[in-house]
């Protein structure tokens, strides 16, 4: 997964820069496991009067703090590694951008033709594969060894896009 929910300029951060900047934790809360909320709650508390002494340094510093926990505690929600909050402007890739444009719209068109280019484009580029090495398959065991590996590659492939394709958000089990 591209850098997104751990990044400075990610949706967990703008949430818990929002909580702050409006004194209401509820803004952070639904980026975090319910059983992480009580976390995120004292962490916020601890937090916002250190906002309002003066000294930069310890309101940039408790903000950092505050920003880590915030993305540890979801990281662990989506039973992923916390490995620290990465720098704002980082590439998210193509996809990332269009799912946001397709929320805010409410039309997913441009998303669908442009995963739907890329499947396209995959699927014949490794059948081309496949395809060409079954014309050398009875020439030499390494050979048929290409050729086998590509076509179980294929195969296991597909099955891997169809389970993507079924799964639901990335918190919840595979219908």
């Amino acid at each position: 997964m591209p850098p997104h929910c751990d990044s400075l300029d990610g949706p967990v951060v703008s949430a818990a820069r929002q909580a702050l900047d409006t004194a209401e934790v509820t803004r952070v809360l639904p980026f975090v496991p319910a059983e992480a909320e009580a976390e995120v709650r004292a962490a916020f508390d601890r937090v916002m009067p250190l906002r309002d002494t003066g000294a930069q340094a310890a309101r940039e510093l408790a903000e950092l703090w505050f920003f880590e926990t915030v993305v540890r505690l979801h990281r662990a929600g989506e039973g992923a590694p916390y490995t620290g909050l990465k720098p704002a402007g980082l590439s998210v890739g193509p996809v990332i951008p269009l799912a946001e444009r397709a929320i805010e719209s409410g039309e997913s068109r441009q998303l669908t033709d442009f995963l739907s280019n890329v499947l396209r484009d995959e699927l014949k580029h490794r059948l081309d594969t496949v395809r060409g090495l079954a014309a050398h398959r009875a020439l030499s065991v390494a050979d048929d060894r290409r050729y086998v590996q590509a076509m179980l590659g294929y195969q296991v492939y597909s099955h891997h896009l169809y389970t993507a394709m079924r799964a639901h958000d990335h918190h919840e089990e595979q219908r």
